[in-house]
């Protein structure tokens, strides 16, 4: 996939692929990966043998199965669910035991050092509602890929919060995301292609706008120059409303509150990105592993997207 160019307030320099770069010769810190909705443990498995086989990170990954996810219609009998003031729990308790299971496990390959968590899609922010209740000073890194971290905007026209009020909760309840050398904040979002066309949402009716930006801004302030967006949404070609994108973009719109943004087919750039946390967004990504394909069709997981965040948790 390339050289990624990172865009820097302080400098600008080329991101080299680490598989051009020497093997470790160490284990690193252990990682947890918290599946996304509807995802199970098995979707990750050749993401956990690459991480343990070609980077030494010894990884566990939370004990899902698809069918778990069916304990989260619990909620239909919460009064909340309909006010649309959802809390994790107890209908996310299933979940988070899962994830604190994992955790203990991972625990015990650190021989007292920390541990990353790796969220995919929804495990992303049930990663910070975890963290906020069990603590962070076990974990030195939160990496996101592809989650929706914001609610949609209250009042926007056709829009309804597929969490209930769950993002609300978070972003109202959570911790903020601060990039600091103790505890790391990365989030990566997808710009999904295909046939070498950027899959980019439109609406169902009228023109869409094909410059669409990440609406998470460059902080000139922040005090770690790593803390920078990566995007190379320049060489992006427009793409002419379709069926597909326009569906896609309905998506995007119950997500974001906009039909015409990019995103990785499932959740939009603009949504994967978390203020203050350091934001990565990377073309030719898609959101899931279901149905991908390494060479044409890649995820966040597949190797040639993997060597391009991996260094966060080797570091």
């Amino acid at each position: 996939m390339g050289s990624t160019m990172f865009a820097s307030p302080h400098r600008t320099h080329f991101f080299t692929p680490l598989s051009q770069a020497s093997p470790p010769s160490s284990t690193y810190r252990p990682a947890v990966i918290l599946p996304g909705l509807g995802n199970n443990s098995g979707d990750y498995q050749k993401l956990i043998q690459t991480l343990n086989d070609k980077y030494g990170v010894p990884t566990v990954v939370a004990k899902v199965s698809r069918i778990d996810w069916l304990r989260n219609a619990a909620g239909l009998v919460d009064p909340n669910y309909w006010r649309g003031t959802l809390r994790p729990r107890p209908v996310l308790d299933w979940y988070l035991k899962r994830v604190h299971d994992a955790v203990q496990e991972a625990k015990e390959l650190t021989e007292g050092e920390t541990l990353s968590l790796i969220g995919h899609s929804a495990g992303g922010w049930l990663a910070r509602v975890y963290m906020e209740e069990f603590g962070t000073s076990h974990i030195s890194l939160l990496l996101t890929l592809g989650t929706p971290h914001l609610p949609p905007p209250k009042g926007s026209p056709g829009v309804i919060d597929q969490t209930r009020g769950l993002l609300n909760y978070v972003e109202n309840n959570c911790s903020k995301a601060v990039y600091t050398p103790q505890l790391k904040y990365v989030c990566v979002a997808g710009r999904s292609t295909t046939t070498c066309r950027y899959i980019e949402g439109a609406r169902f009716f009228g023109q869409s706008n094909p410059e669409i930006e990440s609406a998470v801004p460059i902080n000139g302030s922040q005090p770690f120059p790593e803390a920078a967006i990566m995007n190379a949404s320049s060489t992006s070609a427009p793409v002419t409303a379709t069926f597909r994108t326009r569906f896609v973009g309905q998506g995007y719109k119950q997500v974001c509150g906009q039909a015409d943004v990019w995103g990785d087919g499932v959740v939009p750039e603009v949504s994967a990105h978390l203020e203050g946390a350091l934001n990565i967004s990377l073309d030719g990504v898609y959101h899931s592993p279901v149905g991908s394909d390494d060479e044409l069709r890649p995820w966040y997981g597949s190797p040639s997207v993997l060597e391009k965040w991996v260094e966060h948790l080797l570091n």
